[in-house]
């Protein structure tokens, strides 16, 4: 099923019925404010597990990220951090970054791993932050890819409906996505270190 959103001003309706398949437990394809991304409720075990089927990784070794709405869900999903660190996050949140945190115990429960990190993302798009804020917690998040060796990442959402329409509960077209991923951005040791470089510029805000 292939529904648009507009970001400007997400129609509620539209929303409700994302919430809706991530309650049930399903698998959908949402815009963000870089690539596509692919995701579920992080409460739902058999969920994760279609996600990581789907993208072929495996769920105890996969690097799945969680999408929150703001900055006040991110502490219950990872260990205390510095208020440098924090001061950084409201600074670039919602914004086209991921930053790795220590994880709290609450994170290995909800992914059955014994990962001791979490990625976090707040995107800034209006649709997935909607859909997270409406389901009260955040959804697990991995990125669409493309099969070809030089496209890295897939834009198209027609064109992602049909690759995978018969694989995922929902397909959200928000317009066409970015073909550059977020920047990647360790912060477990109290420091910014960039693991991957993306659309987000660090340097600016530190």
């Amino acid at each position: 099923m292939l529904v648009r959103i507009y970001e400007e001003n997400p129609n509620p309706k539209f929303i409700e019925q994302a919430v809706d398949v991530l309650r049930k437990g399903g698998v959908i394809i949402y815009p963000t404010d870089t690539v596509y991304g692919i995701g579920c409720d992080i409460t739902n075990q058999k969920a994760i597990e279609r996600v990581c089927k789907i993208r072929g990784l495996k769920p105890e070794k996969s690097n799945l990220s969680f999408i929150c709405y703001d900055l006040t869900d991110i502490s219950q999903y990872t260990k205390p951090f510095d208020t440098a660190v924090f001061r950084v996050l409201k600074k670039t949140l919602p914004g086209p970054f991921t930053f790795i945190f220590n994880a709290s115990g609450q994170v290995p429960k909800l992914l059955s791993t014994k990962k001791k990190t979490v990625g976090i993302r707040v995107p800034d798009n209006n649709i997935v932050r909607e859909i997270v804020k409406e389901l009260g917690n955040p959804i697990v998040t991995s990125s669409i890819r493309d099969e070809d060796d030089i496209i890295e990442y897939s834009t198209d959402p027609e064109l992602i409906h049909e690759k995978y329409e018969d694989l995922v509960d929902l397909v959200i077209d928000g317009g066409y996505g970015d073909n550059i991923a977020s920047t990647v951005v360790d912060v477990t040791s109290g420091e910014f270190e960039i693991l991957r470089e993306g659309k987000g510029i660090l340097e600016v805000y530190l």
